[in-house]
């Protein structure tokens, strides 16, 4: 009776934004994008697609996404929002993250990229236009991702820190105490294989077109460098997300070691009270700012 309603509450959900859709002006990125998708099935195989295709996406988002963080070091206004003010990023530390995720994303990344077109060859995934989902199904699916791996993300980084086995692969991570968001990805290669087992777990669940995977390489790499990014910015349309953590709730993770586990929500945190250190530190941090305030008045 439960899976009954359950199912008939997402179908009515479904229908209503679908009739909210119907309302939506046109996308006039539409018919471009459609030309440009129908013109890579004409020219490239399967193959290429999955392989090349998911490395240029993944590059390209990755790069670009960290170019905002990069630019506002050099920003004096930036960096009244920079979270750890006492610990500004250094270039030397910057090109020996760079060094390292050109390895990982290579060496480690890539020979897992290759096993992309067999992944949609097993589950028959479909690549044509026609079969694409819609946006809001995209937009449900990327979701339903995310709560996935935040969840996988929480127990099993949370296992990386238990004192036996720290020291052997999440202290690479640490290294970077205050981050920035191009060290997102900047990890042991085990951490790397360990901790993006979870990227790929919503995938097997959800995947129904090879769009999803892209869009969720888009989405996941979004949020990450956004919460490595070491500065916590006014109106981030990503904390318009419900339960979003953000960069000044995985910032202190780098500054504490110890708690503030998950990696795009709060609830696991919340429910396991890993986040009581946290709270704690944002209570006196209030109590500072009124003290100042006070003084300054």
């Amino acid at each position: 009776m439960a899976m009954n309603d359950s199912v008939n509450i997402l179908n009515s959900a479904y229908l209503a934004v679908e009739y909210i859709d119907s309302f939506l002006p046109d996308n006039p990125l539409q018919q471009p994008f459609k030309n440009a998708w129908n013109y890579m099935l004409d020219n490239y195989t399967k193959f290429q697609i999955a392989t090349w295709g998911s490395l240029i996406v993944h590059e390209v988002a990755y790069f670009l996404l960290c170019v905002p963080g990069f630019i506002f070091q050099f920003i004096p206004y930036m960096q009244k929002y920079k979270i750890q003010q006492d610990k500004p990023e250094t270039w030397e530390k910057q090109w020996k993250c760079f060094k390292t995720l050109l390895f990982n994303h290579f060496f480690i990344q890539l020979p897992l990229i290759c096993g992309t077109y067999y992944f949609t060859e097993y589950f028959n995934i479909p690549y044509g236009w026609e079969e694409m989902p819609r946006w809001y199904v995209l937009v449900a699916q990327c979701f339903g991702c995310a709560v996935i791996e935040d969840a996988w993300h929480y127990f099993l980084h949370r296992l990386l820190h238990h004192k036996r086995i720290y020291k052997y692969i999440h202290k690479v991570h640490h290294e970077f105490v205050s981050p920035f968001g191009m060290q997102a990805e900047y990890a042991h290669p085990l951490e790397t294989l360990i901790l993006g087992t979870g990227f790929f777990i919503g995938i097997v669940v959800f995947c129904n077109h090879v769009v999803l995977l892209w869009a969720w390489v888009i989405c996941r790499l979004m949020e990450t460098i956004d919460v490595h990014s070491g500065y916590d910015v006014p109106l981030n349309p990503l904390h318009l997300v419900p339960f979003y953590a953000g960069a000044r709730f995985h910032d202190f993770h780098h500054m504490n070691f110890i708690g503030n586990y998950a990696s795009t929500f709060t609830w696991w945190d919340r429910i396991f009270g890993t986040d009581s250190q946290f709270i704690a530190y944002q209570e006196k941090e209030k109590k500072k700012q009124c003290i100042a305030k006070k003084k300054a008045n």
